[in-house]
C-alpha cells in the first residue's frame, strides 16, 4: 500500500507539476484514450519523459494500472533504477536476449488484471523527432487469443528536444500527444507495422510543433 502512495506523490509532486508548467502539452483527442484495460498504447519513443507524459494522462487513482513495457537490461541494471523502475514506475521487464515461448508471459498476466501496457514499437529511445524502424512485439504479443484487444495509437513531439537522449538536462519546449482511434491488430505482423507506420504519419500531420519546426526551418533558409 505504502508503495501506491509513493507512486502517487511521485507524480501528484513531480510528474505533474513539470507536465504542466515546463512543458506546454497539446493534447488532442484524449477521448480515444483507453479508460481501462486490457488495453494497449503504442506511441514513438525519443526521450525518457515519453512514459511519465504519457502516464500522467490517466488520474492518480489509476496509475498503477498502467503498466510500461521496459527493456530488462536497462532498467535493472542497478538496484537503485531496479526498484524505482519497478515500483513507481511500474515497469514490466522484458529480456530482449531472451525469446523463449514465455517472452510475454508477464504482459500477459497485466493484460488479463485488465491493465493497460504501454509499448514503444520502435524498441529503444531514437533521435529526436524522427521515427526509427517498427517492430512486430505488439502483434506477436496480441496473436494468440487477444487479438480483439484494444490497441491505441500516440503520437509525440517535441520530448526529444525537451529531454533528448543521451542528456539529463530538461529544457522547456512545447510538446504535442496526439491520439489515435483505438483498432485491433491486423492478421499479419507486417500488415501491422505498415499499418501502425501510415497512423503515426497521419497523427503526426496535427503536430503544432512539427509545423512550427517546419515554419521556423523555412524561415531561416529564406534569409
Amino acid at each position: 500500500m505504502w508503495i501506491r502512495l509513493l507512486k502517487i506523490l511521485f507524480f501528484a509532486l513531480i510528474v505533474r507539476p513539470v507536465v504542466l508548467i515546463v512543458l506546454g502539452l497539446n493534447i488532442r483527442n484524449k477521448q480515444w484514450l483507453p479508460e481501462t484495460g486490457p488495453a494497449v498504447i503504442v506511441a514513438n519513443h525519443n526521450s525518457h519523459l515519453d512514459t511519465l507524459v504519457l502516464m500522467s494522462l490517466y488520474p492518480l487513482s489509476q496509475i498503477h494500472k498502467v503498466r510500461p513495457v521496459a527493456a530488462a537490461d536497462y532498467f535493472l541494471k542497478h538496484k537503485a533504477l531496479a526498484w524505482f523502475a519497478l515500483n513507481i514506475i511500474g515497469i514490466i521487464p522484458l529480456d530482449r536476449s531472451n525469446f523463449k515461448r514465455d517472452l510475454f508471459k508477464q504482459c500477459h498476466e497485466a493484460l488479463d488484471r485488465g491493465d493497460i501496457l504501454l509499448i514503444f514499437p520502435e524498441g529503444s529511445r531514437g533521435n529526436a523527432e524522427q521515427l526509427s524502424k517498427l517492430k512486430g512485439g505488439v502483434h506477436h504479443l496480441l496473436k494468440d487469443g487477444r487479438s480483439n484487444t484494444p490497441v491505441c495509437p500516440v503520437m509525440l513531439h517535441g520530448l526529444g528536444m525537451a529531454l533528448p537522449k543521451g542528456t539529463a538536462l530538461l529544457v522547456p519546449y512545447n510538446c504535442d500527444v496526439i491520439i489515435g482511434e483505438p483498432t485491433t491488430i491486423p492478421n499479419s505482423s507486417r500488415e501491422f507495422i505498415e499499418q501502425l507506420a501510415e497512423t503515426f504519419q497521419q497523427l503526426s500531420l496535427q503536430c503544432l510543433t512539427r509545423h512550427q519546426a517546419l515554419d521556423d526551418s523555412t524561415s531561416k533558409e529564406a534569409d
